[in-house]
């Protein structure tokens, strides 16, 4: 596995570049086996907080604003590990926990998206679709450039609208993966759901570069 050079992202948008879906499902086993352990482990903790907040246990008038604001810098844990093994620095669990230091972007870029991405669904599918893949590299452009929420939205829209069908066929195999994950029970998304993330940041660096690894 290999780090690549990160790139001036205006360049990356005007010149393009080519989705290699199989090799970022194999780049991205490659950096979720080397911690793998810790992958699961943290899946599993994800999955424990998660549980109440999926049930009648806690009032639906709550349930959900709680998910929101604890779901967002969790699912970035995994992309942070992820990131910080592209850039070979040692990972521990804590690092996992590094997504609340990016709390307000992280929620705001979760909030806006959902909205948006229901208002579009709302005024026809294909607009709330289109903003919904476009919207696939906002939360590594965060963690990893340090952008406000909004300019990681919108840079990653105008990054994957070069190859948007390329990047939306990426989104679906890494649904059908976790859709088969799901079928063993659920325990297979303990794995297939670190490799998801995983993929996402092997496309990333591929695509972008990873600039960071300190987070």
């Amino acid at each position: 596995m290999s780090e690549n050079i990160p790139k001036n992202l205006q360049t990356v948008i005007s010149e393009g570049y080519q989705v290699k879906i199989g090799e970022y499902l194999d780049e991205g086993w490659k950096i979720c086996k080397q911690k793998l352990g810790l992958f699961v482990i943290f899946a599993i903790i994800v999955l424990i907080i998660m549980i109440p907040l999926r049930l009648n246990i806690i009032d639906p008038r709550i349930r959900l604003p709680i998910r929101l604001l604890i779901s967002s810098p969790l699912t970035a844990g995994f992309y942070i590990a992820a990131l910080q093994v592209v850039k070979k620095k040692s990972t521990t669990l804590g690092d996992f926990f590094k997504g609340f230091k990016y709390f307000l972007p992280l929620v705001s870029a979760r909030s806006f998206m959902t909205l948006l991405g229901a208002l579009g669904m709302i005024l026809l599918i294909i607009p709330g679709i289109y903003l919904l893949v476009s919207y696939f590299f906002t939360i590594l452009l965060i963690l990893d450039r340090k952008m406000n929420f909004w300019q990681a939205m919108e840079t990653s829209r105008k990054i994957v609208t070069k190859r948007w069908f390329s990047v939306f066929g990426f989104i679906i195999v890494l649904l059908l993966i976790n859709l088969g994950g799901m079928l063993l029970l659920g325990i297979g998304m303990l794995v297939t759901g670190p490799l998801s993330a995983c993929a996402m940041v092997a496309a990333y660096d591929d695509i972008i570069g990873v600039e960071r690894g300190n987070f």
